[in-house]
């Protein structure tokens, strides 16, 4: 095998320079955002993803009075089927109804910039969505239109850096923080990106959507978005 084939194979995530030489990384964190409806009793719920040791939360559905959903979190996506499947396939999820609508799974990701790529792919997408401090949550995907990727990168990060200032503001104002995966290949929809907002209160995550709506990017370059998934966490595993 030649070198160049080498590095074409060479699928681990890379981070900024640390000591020189670029960060590297063979792990990635996976999530399952998994939707349901016809609970009465939540608690029930709690206390099977307790017992089973999940990694995750569980939100109650701000648009559907019986609604809940859980997000799971693994480094090993083989969970979602030997763990979390034989979950909700158990009492008391069984008796419930999956809306596959909101269905999502994506995975961690670097952009090549990322001062310390382990915490970005790994520690602080659990520390925000596990901080039991900031319950509410935004969920949904989205798909940018073919013509993005025909425009250079230069032109590209120029797009992304006004969301990512934005983005900033809300942060640096502790109002919200978000969670970018990609789904390439993992969406039944053929999205890119898996977008959570968490925060304190659900007003500045609608009002960061809004805020988005005018910029580039969401204005010229997004094809679709949603469906949104709007909850609480009543439950939160330990980060």
């Amino acid at each position: 095998m030649t070198e160049t084939q080498e590095k074409a194979l060479d699928l681990r995530e890379r981070g900024g320079a640390k000591n020189g030489s670029p960060q590297l990384l063979d792990k990635r964190l996976f999530m399952q955002l998994t939707a349901f409806s016809g609970c009465t009793d939540v608690a029930a719920l709690i206390g099977a993803l307790t017992v089973a040791k999940a990694e995750g939360a569980l939100y109650e559905d701000a648009n559907d009075p019986r609604g809940v959903a859980v997000l799971a979190l693994s480094e090993d996506p083989a969970q979602f089927l030997e763990k979390y499947r034989l979950i909700f396939n158990r009492a008391p999820f069984a008796s419930l109804t999956v809306k596959p609508e909101y269905s999502m799974l994506g995975r961690t990701y670097a952009i090549g910039y990322e001062p310390d790529l382990e915490d970005t792919l790994l520690k602080r997408p659990r520390r925000v969505t596990l901080d039991k401090a900031w319950p509410w949550a935004v969920w949904y995907p989205l798909r940018r239109t073919g013509a993005f990727s025909q425009l250079s990168h230069q032109e590209q990060g120029q797009i992304l850096k006004e969301h990512g200032t934005i983005g900033r503001q809300f942060g640096d104002a502790e109002l919200a923080k978000d969670i970018r995966l990609n789904c390439t290949g993992l969406d039944k929809n053929d999205n890119d990106f898996v977008i959570g907002l968490i925060g304190k209160d659900l007003f500045p995550l609608s009002a960061l959507v809004q805020t988005m709506r005018p910029t580039q990017q969401t204005s010229k370059y997004i094809q679709s978005m949603g469906p949104f998934f709007v909850g609480r966490a009543v439950w939160q595993s330990a980060p």
